[in-house]
């Protein structure tokens, strides 16, 4: 990583794990899709990750989820993700495109403001006035440079977008072609080049915003993200990510192991799942896998910054608070409720000292 990348925010994908596609690469001994950069064993590889090349994995999911996903994006199909929010469908969707294509960056955020030309293409204004539609002056926008360059294109919160956005992919997904029907000539059709495909996601929780039509559906092949079953997994992604998270950050402490297990315990026991009735034991909040990312990361920057060392139990509960909270009060009476009656009754020293530091709950 040059000096330059090092200051980026969050580094994409294909510049966190360049040496690792290098070698993917180089050791490629598998025929490739058209247009595709890995073959699919390598592109499994990568996201699952591989021991023996140096290959690290990058999310939890069943290898058998990940080869579904492969294989239609292969046959040209589109793959729509959903799932709980917090369960990594935009880091998978960014980890498939970067081992098909070796760019992710064509993104779509969808929303409600989101409009057509934001997807598919713009006008210079000023060279249209000066010398009418041509194709200089045409901004591509992401779903145009990806048929054009043969690339995925990464359409986030696909039902968050108007009903009439969503449709204009109709003809991409099924014949292939954009009109640009400004231009004349070759110019007024574009036709997708090998290694396009759309990587769509959705959350549950927004089911229902803007449903898909039935005819856009069936040109998505669906998966469903689920959330991390297992503790210890959950735990070593929760710590290898934080990880990675507080050394960007610049700090020379990881969150210590007794910490990171207050942090997934609490998680999983107030996490309500799928359609679950919250109750007493659950919130309404998004307790997700990557929340806990996000909250181990403010301990360690929370302890190191303000207090010149590694995270501790109290920092958890000052940290926590903001994420689980927010501004439910019934979700602030179940955390309270929660310290109470599950974590006053542990005898361990780390959760006796998450106990004794509930009084910096809001």
């Amino acid at each position: 990583m040059t000096l330059s990348e090092k200051h980026l925010q969050r580094p994409p994908a294909s510049v966190l794990y360049a040496d690792e596609l290098a070698r993917l690469r180089q050791d490629e001994s598998h025929p490739c899709p058209p247009g595709w950069r890995l073959s699919l064993p390598a592109a499994r590889a990568f996201i699952l990750g591989d021991e023996a090349r140096g290959v690290s994995p990058k999310v939890v999911i069943s290898p058998a989820a990940v080869e579904r996903m492969l294989v239609t994006l292969a046959t040209g199909r589109g793959l729509m993700l959903v799932g709980e929010p917090g369960t990594a469908k935009s880091l998978l969707s960014e980890l498939l495109a970067t081992a098909i294509c070796g760019d992710a960056g064509l993104t779509i955020q969808g929303g409600a403001s989101i409009t057509e030309d934001q997807i598919k293409y713009a006008w210079n204004y000023a060279l249209l006035i000066n010398q009418g539609p041509s194709a200089q002056a045409l901004i591509p926008a992401p779903l145009y440079q990806g048929m054009r360059d043969g690339k995925i294109v990464r359409f986030e919160e696909i039902t968050r977008t108007p009903l009439e956005v969503q449709d204009c992919l109709l003809g991409m997904l099924s014949d292939r072609v954009m009109a640009v029907p400004e231009l004349t000539g070759e110019e007024s059709q574009l036709y997708a080049r090998a290694g396009f495909n759309i990587i769509a996601t959705a959350n549950t929780r927004d089911r229902g915003v803007n449903e898909m039509s039935a005819a856009l559906k069936r040109r998505f092949d669906f998966e469903t993200v689920f959330p991390i079953m297992d503790f210890q997994q959950e735990l070593e992604l929760v710590a290898r990510t934080s990880a990675r998270l507080l050394e960007h950050s610049g700090i020379p402490h990881c969150v210590p192991e007794p910490v990171l297990e207050l942090l997934i315990h609490t998680f999983r026991d107030l996490r309500a799942s799928g359609d679950q009735k919250t109750s007493m034991d659950t919130l309404n909040a998004t307790m997700s896998t990557a929340e806990a990312v996000n909250v181990a990361h403010a301990v360690g920057v929370r302890a190191w910054f303000l207090a010149g060392r590694a995270g501790e139990p109290a920092d958890l509960v000052e940290c926590i608070a903001g994420t689980i909270v927010k501004d439910n009060e019934d979700d602030r009476a179940r955390l309270r409720r929660y310290f109470g009656q599950r974590v006053g009754v542990r005898k361990e020293a780390h959760w006796q000292a998450y106990y004794q530091a509930r009084h910096r709950l809001p």
